[in-house]
């Protein structure tokens, strides 16, 4: 199956495609940050990858890289800023989140692409907020001019796909998405398990440089607590640099998030991070610290990301 991978970032929701069965293919990935692309070429090796944003993206200069073959699936991951509740800035109604935004804009150019491009089958990923009942209206609307008759808004929890942290996101697709039965979870001490202490030559294990002021609140921070606490766009309290809770899942990965470790006092490593994200330690990310911490937690986890793409290439099997 052919994959067209928009908003890349860094791989991780092309890595669980590839997984899924390595008869796939992607013909082309694209994101506007070079540094997530370095990342990504590092990893998902001999795949055309282009820096653009998509905004700016004819569908005809798309087709023209995929050599004018049209792909089987397109896989969408555009930033989720403009709807999610963390975000004390976000606009008020879903119309203005998805219309007004420039960012929130993003979503309906993925699906300007896939109308245009008709694939077998297609996935946008996102923050449940998309999952509102006035947001489904908004998209339902937009694909209402397309060829598929039904469109899902598949919420699903990565702690159910084994993903060592909690992690609530809508996977509107063509294709009906089941959740899988849930075992149990799996807890940031088995995440951790045969990780070596920070700096002993892993890739992505060294450890974040710390101001003595955050060293000395990290050190009095118990399980479960945290340094930064703010308000999001609908008054609700959110935090920051949180100290793990060993025997359970840890909480949403995000970009700007950083875990404090469950047992020393420091912040996780990117490939900490990485793992509670279920990365393989094979997985390398580039750019400063920041950035690589970005790359993680503003990706799809792999290991959700292959069973998802077990359930799409079963509906679609090749021809």
């Amino acid at each position: 199956m052919k994959i067209l991978d928009l908003f890349c970032g860094a791989g991780g929701f092309t890595y669980g495609f590839l997984k899924a069965n390595t008869h796939n293919t992607i013909s082309l990935a694209i994101d506007n940050d070079f540094r997530s692309l370095q990342t990504y070429s590092l990893n998902i090796s001999n795949t055309p990858i282009l820096n653009r944003d998509i905004q700016d993206l004819h569908t005809f200069e798309i087709l023209d890289h995929l050599e004018n073959k049209p792909p089987d699936i397109i896989i969408s991951s555009p930033p989720c800023e403009s709807f999610s509740v963390t975000n004390p800035n976000r606009q008020k109604t879903a119309y203005n989140q998805l219309y007004a935004d420039t960012k929130g804009r993003l979503v309906l150019d993925t699906i300007r692409i896939i109308i245009n491009l008709e694939p077998k089958a297609f996935l946008i990923e996102n923050v449940p907020q998309l999952a509102s009942t006035e947001m489904k209206q908004l998209i339902s609307h937009e694909f209402s001019r397309s060829s598929y008759r039904s469109i899902y808004f598949n919420v699903l929890e990565a702690e159910d796909f084994s993903v060592p942290s909690q992690r609530k996101r809508v996977f509107i697709s063509n294709v009906k998405i089941k959740s899988p039965v849930k075992i149990s979870s799996v807890p940031v001490i088995d995440a951790f398990q045969s990780l070596p202490d920070p700096n002993l030559n892993t890739l992505n294990h060294e450890m974040a440089p710390l101001s003595p002021r955050i060293a000395k609140k990290i050190s009095k921070i118990r399980s479960g607590g945290a340094i930064v606490y703010f308000k999001g766009s609908q008054g609700g309290t959110y935090r920051n640099y949180i100290r793990l809770q060993a025997n359970r899942p840890s909480p949403t990965v995000m970009g700007k998030s950083r875990f404090i470790h469950p047992y020393d006092a420091r912040i996780c490593t990117v490939r900490e991070h990485a793992r509670l994200m279920s990365y393989p330690d094979s997985f390398r990310f580039c750019g400063p610290l920041t950035w690589q911490y970005n790359q993680v937690g503003e990706s799809v986890p792999p290991l959700m990301a292959m069973a998802i793409a077990q359930q799409i290439l079963t509906a679609f099997p090749e021809d």
